[in-house]
């Protein structure tokens, strides 16, 4: 993009003041490399955020912003009911509730370098990955319902995971509101035997080392350590969250013209928060929210069964899971007010700093744990989330490097066996039902996470805690 398109407001802060349609401000946060790397859709789509009724504030991107479905991926925008506000499926995106938990593992990277092939093997036998990939669970329409109302909880009543784990989810494992009556047949039917599965496109489980401590403090009380082994997992809610995001997205575009709302583009559909499409949509994306945390709390569980089958006696602990793709109702001070608002987050993750009263009493002090992930064989990193970080952008931050270029540009640059290969060379073990989605995810493909973190940490959105080492990936 072009830098001239924005007032510079500091080294990572970039503005555009409202013209025409825009109801407030648009802000990027990024340094001037990451600004000129991004797509020019990444403009177009920000400002065109900022038109939509009831905005507070400004519509935000986040250093890893690039071009999505209406909403641009990285992208924040509240929105407030009382003031004619909109909640927009495109503001939350297809994945819904999309996000990543970290678990502790309690051994040393070395240990674990010992095992590595062997835990591969079995990290993969034992998860299912891949594009259609179906799990042993299958879920009756009772199961199916309870599932959607209770997310993790359900999981962990059924024997998945530990009742300890919920109070590091977000939500404490469930997201109050969810409607799943107001979810199709149809969406209900492709989630039927998908619990406990990986997916395919950039969602991953990886096995890392903590190479590098940035603040020993918040690091302790993440419970990591140099040379710790940490899993990571990243999904969402699969089948079930594309067809509720793709439904909604159509009734939407239709119905915004009835409520007198003009799109500058039919991908921003969206419907007033107080509508009974509004409160359908809500209804039904707390749903898939739900479904996601179940999701990835059995994941957790199957890999608890792989280590404690490989490590003797070794316990995953959870570190936190939170999510990327969503819309929370949420309190936050506007010009010294406090007002309820609809937080659009898409590709981007909640950061809530110190005292915040939804972190857990062990968190509560230091804030909130920020997962960025990587690419494929590159570095991840784990943040904290600050208090001025809500007079940011809604105490959020980017979720990881963000695509640098399209999954069709990198299928004609690179081939999945030389990427597997090439990393095996660097110590890191790759295993994936698909060979083109590994060349689909293949890490010159994004942004270097490093420089999307450095940036996010210079604006004040999060700090930066850990760096960890990517040791095996299982990719979908």
């Amino acid at each position: 993009m072009d830098l001239s398109r924005f007032e510079k407001v500091s080294d990572v802060e970039w503005r555009v003041e409202p013209v025409g349609d825009m109801r407030a401000p648009a802000i990027l946060y990024a340094d001037a490399d990451l600004v000129r790397d991004m797509d020019d859709k990444v403009f177009e789509q920000m400002t065109n955020v900022a038109t939509l009724p009831g905005i507070v504030r400004a519509s935000y991107a986040m250093p890893d912003a690039h071009w999505g479905y209406g909403f641009p991926i990285g992208g924040v925008a509240a929105f407030d009911a009382d003031d004619g506000g909109v909640v927009s499926a495109g503001g939350v995106g297809f994945d819904i509730s999309c996000g990543v938990r970290t678990h502790l593992t309690g051994l040393k990277a070395a240990a674990v370098e010992q095992k590595k092939d062997r835990l591969a093997d079995a990290l993969f036998a034992h998860i299912p990955a891949g594009l259609g990939s179906t799990g042993a669970i299958t879920l009756d329409d009772a199961e199916m319902n309870a599932m959607l109302t209770d997310g993790a909880q359900w999981a962990v009543a059924r024997g998945w995971g530990e009742a300890a784990d919920l109070a590091r989810i977000e939500e404490g494992g469930q997201m109050a509101g969810a409607r799943p009556d107001c979810i199709s047949d149809k969406a209900k039917t492709r989630q039927r035997r998908e619990m406990g599965t990986l997916g395919s496109g950039n969602h991953y489980l990886e096995v890392q080392e903590v190479a590098d401590v940035y603040d020993d403090a918040i690091a302790a009380a993440f419970g990591l350590a140099q040379g710790d082994a940490v899993v990571t997992i990243h999904c969402g809610s699969r089948g079930l969250g594309h067809q509720i995001g793709s439904e909604y997205l159509r009734d939407m575009a239709l119905a915004a013209k009835n409520y007198g709302i003009t799109l500058p583009d039919r991908e921003l559909a969206c419907a007033p928060i107080r509508s009974d499409i509004g409160q359908n949509y809500l209804g039904a994306m707390r749903a898939a929210v739900n479904c996601a945390l179940a999701n990835r709390q059995i994941i957790g569980h199957l890999t608890q069964e792989v280590f404690g089958h490989i490590f003797l006696k070794s316990q995953l602990k959870l570190m936190f899971d939170v999510s990327h793709n969503t819309c929370k109702e949420e309190a936050h001070d506007i010009d010294g007010k406090r007002r309820t608002l609809h937080v659009h987050r898409k590709g981007a993750t909640r950061a809530f700093g110190p005292g915040h009263p939804s972190l857990p009493q062990a968190l509560r002090e230091v804030g909130q744990p920020v997962i960025i992930g990587g690419s494929m064989g590159t570095h991840s990193y784990i943040l904290v989330g600050t208090a001025e970080s809500e007079g940011k952008a809604f105490s959020s931050a980017c979720h990881g490097a963000g695509r640098a270029m399209s999954r069709h540009a990198a299928l004609k640059r690179w081939r999945g066996r030389e990427l597997v290969d090439d990393l095996a060379r660097r110590g890191i073990i790759v295993k994936s039902p698909s060979l083109r989605g590994v060349a689909e995810e293949a890490p010159g493909a994004y942004k270097d996470a490093g420089a999307v973190v450095d940036a996010a940490h210079a604006a004040g959105l999060a700090r930066k805690v850990a760096r960890l080492r990517p040791m095996i990936c299982i990719k979908g």
